[in-house]
C-alpha cells in the first residue's frame, strides 16, 4: 500500500511566507506604534508648545493692535469704533513724518557702518584671527543688554564728564555735545547699536564665509586671481544668501531701535531722535491714547514687511551660486 505525499503549490508557500516575514518585521520595528499614530501628529506635538507661545504672544497682540488701530481708546474706557480716522490724522501728522525722517536716518547710517565692519571683521576671523577666544570676544558687547550699553555710552560720551570728550580736550578740540545736539545726536545713537551688533552680524558674515568651499578660492589662484579681485567676483557673489539675512535682520532691528533713545535723549534735542518705535510709545503711554499708537504699529509693521520682501526679492536671498 502506497502512501501520497501531498506537495504544497510553491507559490502559495512563498506568498505565506513573504506575508509572514512582513508581520514579523512590523512586530519587530522599533517605533511602529507610533508611526500609526502618524508623523503629522507627532511633529504637531513638538511644536505645541511654541505655537501656544507665538498664538498667545504675537498673533493674538498683533490682531488686536489692528482691531485697535480702528478705533478711539484709553485704558479708562471702552473701545469706540472710528474706522480709519486714526490713519487720516497720520498722513497729516507733522511728528510722525519727523518719526519716520529720523528712523530712515538712522537706519541708513547703521546698516552701512555695521554691514561694512561686520564683513571685515568677518574677513579678518576667516584669515587671519583663528583663536576661539578673539572670536567669542566680539560677541561680548551683544550679550550686554540695551540699557547698559547705553547707559555705558552716555556716561563715556557726556559733554562734562565724559572721558570721550576729555580725550578730545586733550588734544585741543573743542569738546562735542554727542547727545545734545541735533547734528550729532542720531549718528550717535547709531554708533553706540553699531558697536553693540557688529560683532553678531560678523559671526554670521564669517559663517557664511566658511560654507565657500577652498576649491573655489584654489581655481581662482590658479586662473591668476588677485585678491581684491576674488573678493570682488568671488566671494561677495556667494556670501549673497548670507548678507541678503543679515540686511533683512538689521534693517528690521534698526526700524524698532527704542531702548538707546528711551534711556539717553528721550528723542531730544528738539525731536532730533524722536524715532518711531519711541513715538508709538509715547502716543499710547504717555498720552494715552492706545489706538492711534496701534494705527502707528501698524503703519511699522507695513514699513518692515514692504523693505524686507524687496530685499529678499532684489538680492535673491534664497538662491545660492554655489548651485
Amino acid at each position: 500500500m502506497t502512501t501520497l505525499t501531498k506537495h504544497p503549490d510553491p507559490e502559495l508557500s512563498a506568498a505565506g511566507r513573504s506575508r509572514k516575514s512582513r508581520k514579523s518585521q512590523k512586530r519587530g520595528k522599533p517605533g511602529a506604534g507610533f508611526r500609526g499614530i502618524g508623523d503629522l501628529k507627532i511633529a504637531l506635538l513638538f511644536i505645541a508648545p511654541a505655537m501656544v507661545g507665538f498664538v498667545l504672544f504675537y498673533l493674538v497682540p498683533t490682531i488686536r493692535g489692528i482691531y485697535l488701530s480702528f478705533t478711539e481708546y484709553s485704558i479708562l474706557g471702552d473701545p469706540e469704533w472710528i474706522g480709519v480716522k486714526n490713519y487720516q490724522q497720520i498722513a497729516k501728522d507733522p511728528l510722525f513724518w519727523n518719526a519716520l525722517g529720523v528712523t530712515s536716518e538712522y537706519v541708513v547710517i547703521n546698516i552701512v557702518l555695521q554691514t561694512l565692519l561686520a564683513l571685515g571683521l568677518a574677513i579678518l576671523m576667516h584669515r587671519v584671527a583663528k583663536s576661539t577666544l578673539i572670536r567669542g570676544a566680539l560677541l561680548l558687547p551683544y550679550l550686554m543688554a540695551n540699557v547698559i550699553a547705553a547707559l555705558l555710552w552716555f556716561w563715556m560720551l557726556d559733554y562734562q564728564i565724559g572721558i570721550v570728550n576729555q580725550f578730545i580736550e586733550w588734544f585741543g578740540l573743542p569738546r562735542v555735545a554727542f547727545f545734545g545736539s541735533e547734528q550729532w545726536a542720531i549718528p550717535t545713537q547709531a554708533l553706540i547699536n553699531t558697536w553693540r551688533h557688529m560683532g553678531y552680524t560678523a559671526l554670521l558674515i564669517f559663517a557664511g564665509l566658511q560654507a565657500i568651499p577652498n576649491t573655489v578660492y584654489e581655481a581662482a589662484s590658479i586662473d591668476g586671481s588677485k585678491a581684491v579681485s576674488t573678493f570682488w567676483r568671488i566671494t561677495l557673489p556667494l556670501l549673497r544668501p548670507v548678507l541678503a539675512l543679515v540686511l533683512v535682520v538689521t534693517v528690521i532691528g534698526s526700524f524698532q531701535v527704542f531702548d538707546t533713545v528711551a534711556v539717553t535723549t528721550q528723542g531730544g534735542p528738539v525731536n532730533a531722535t524722536r524715532v518711531l518705535q519711541y513715538y508709538i510709545y509715547q502716543r499710547a503711554f504717555n498720552e494715552q491714547d492706545f489706538g492711534y499708537g496701534s494705527a502707528l504699529a501698524v503703519i511699522l509693521f507695513l514699513i518692515l514687511a514692504i523693505v524686507a520682501f524687496i530685499q529678499m526679492k532684489f538680492l535673491r536671498g534664497n538662491q545660492s551660486d554655489l548651485d
